[in-house]
């Protein structure tokens, strides 16, 4: 397994998952969800107990935070923790050290990029329009009603159609084993990231694995 460092061909393009990949967003997924619990007086949680709860949708995140025997509030706590989410999601959410530098080589070498997240699609483009606003994007995708998400393939394929390329040519970068599956099923090149939510996934799964962005970037071909 290839592992930090080792410079590869450069992929025709990129896919990003965005939470843990590139966007430090756990403390204010975290404190928007432990809020939302107080007002409920439900017990809170760590903020490192997060790490696994995301990853899946925004409705597995909420039924791995509420206690057990609470089935029948699961929507009415959704929206208000989207509600609460949407008005802080960027109090402590910025993007990973050597990001920008990263999405700058790849803009310079002209490979074409985009973000697949399981975040609810709204959010999803909040962050990245605020966060990556200066770098061109062919999409940004995050969880839709009526479209399976990650690690579905689906929405993989219709971005790699975005971004003019085919699935074989194409990079998957993630953090955790979820978005390694979905490489997979894509057809397209998983490489994982040990800086985001859950690395033993990474490292478990068997994909190519980056510690820091410098060596993703010679793992893409642009370090």
């Amino acid at each position: 397994m290839p592992r930090d460092g080792h410079s590869t061909p450069r992929p025709r393009g990129v896919i990003f998952d965005l939470d843990g990949t590139l966007a430090d967003s756990l403390e204010d997924i975290a404190s928007a969800m432990n809020r939302t619990l107080a007002v409920h007086e439900f017990p809170l949680h760590p903020i490192s107990a997060y790490r696994t709860f995301v990853g899946e949708g925004v409705r597995k995140l909420v039924e791995r935070a509420l206690p057990p025997g609470t089935e029948a509030l699961r929507d009415s706590f959704l929206a208000a923790y989207q509600a609460d989410y949407a008005e802080h999601l960027l109090d402590a959410t910025r993007l990973f050290p050597g990001i920008p530098e990263l999405l700058d080589a790849l803009g310079a070498a002209g490979v074409p990029v985009g973000v697949l997240s399981n975040k609810s699609d709204h959010p999803t483009r909040r962050l990245v329009d605020a966060l990556c606003g200066r770098w061109t994007f062919r999409g940004v995708v995050g969880e839709r009603p009526g479209v399976p998400r990650k690690p579905d393939p689906t929405s993989a394929l219709a971005l790699a159609d975005l971004l003019g390329a085919p699935p074989e040519s194409i990079a998957f970068v993630g953090d955790t084993g979820v978005d390694m599956l979905t490489a997979r099923a894509a057809s397209m090149r998983p490489v994982g990231v040990l800086w985001g939510f859950r690395p033993k996934d990474v490292l478990d799964s068997g994909a190519e694995a980056a510690e820091t962005s410098g060596a993703l970037a010679r793992l893409l071909g642009v370090g």
